[in-house]
Order: C-alpha cells, then sequence, then structure tokens
C-alpha cells in the first residue's frame, strides 16, 4: 500500500497523542470491522478548544488521521471543529488509499463525538449533523 510522505509522517511521529486529565469533552468511536478505535480529548476555553490529544488502537492510516485531525482543529471554535470533514482529513495528509478512507471518517466521528459530549456536559443540546 502507497502511504504518502505526510502519512507516514504523522504515523511515525503523531502529534497530541496521549489524553487530557479532567478533559472538558471527550469522544470514542470503533470500526469493528476493521478494528480501529479512536479516542479524542478536548479542553475548550470560551468556545475555543485550547488542546486535543487522541489515544488511537489502529492501522498506520488511523493513527496519522488521528494526528492530522487533532492539529487542524486545535485553537479552533467548536463550530469549526465540526465542519472538520472527513475529505479534508484526507487531502491534508496528501490523500488515503481508498481501502483506509474510513480511517479519516473515524477522526470525524470522534471529534464531534468529543464536542457533544462537552455540550452535554454543559446542559446544552448536542449537535446533528
Amino acid at each position: 500500500m502507497d502511504y504518502s510522505v505526510k502519512v507516514m509522517d504523522h504515523f511515525s511521529n503523531p502529534r497530541n497523542m496521549g489524553s487530557i486529565e479532567n478533559c472538558d469533552g471527550v469522544g470514542e468511536v470503533g470500526n469493528a470491522k476493521c478494528g480501529d478505535i479512536m479516542k479524542i480529548f478536548l479542553k475548550v476555553e470560551d468556545d475555543r478548544i485550547v488542546d486535543v490529544k487522541f489515544q488511537t488502537f489502529g492501522c498506520g492510516a488511523a493513527i496519522a488521521s488521528s494526528s492530522m485531525a487533532t492539529e487542524l482543529i486545535k485553537g479552533k471554535t467548536l463550530k469549526e471543529a465540526w465542519q472538520l470533514s472527513n475529505k479534508a482529513v484526507a487531502e491534508a495528509l496528501d490523500g488515503l488509499p481508498p481501502i483506509k478512507m474510513h480511517c479519516s471518517m473515524l477522526a470525524e466521528e470522534a471529534i464531534h463525538e468529543a464536542i457533544n459530549d462537552y455540550l452535554k456536559k454543559q446542559g446544552l443540546e448536542p449537535w446533528t449533523e
């Protein structure tokens, strides 16, 4: 399988790996078919993501997608982060093989779960697509 240099870089040197103590929101998604599990932790201040970390159990593309997605939403507002699409994650990685596109989908879903977890903790209505 041919991976871009960026995918290999984010797989070898993942950004924002780990967890956040007392995080404001956490999202966990998994794909039973491929065995990838992704967890995203958010720290939110004034409606902005001031810190984000991830823990991913999965293939190189899943780890690279998590790493890139966290880089793309750090410093963004919740609304901006919500709008991050799996296509944008894949494009930022200079493409993913078609068989690995579901990894970028997981990143998008985990971010949505984490944002909704934060909203619920604030007593707010969760967002939908």
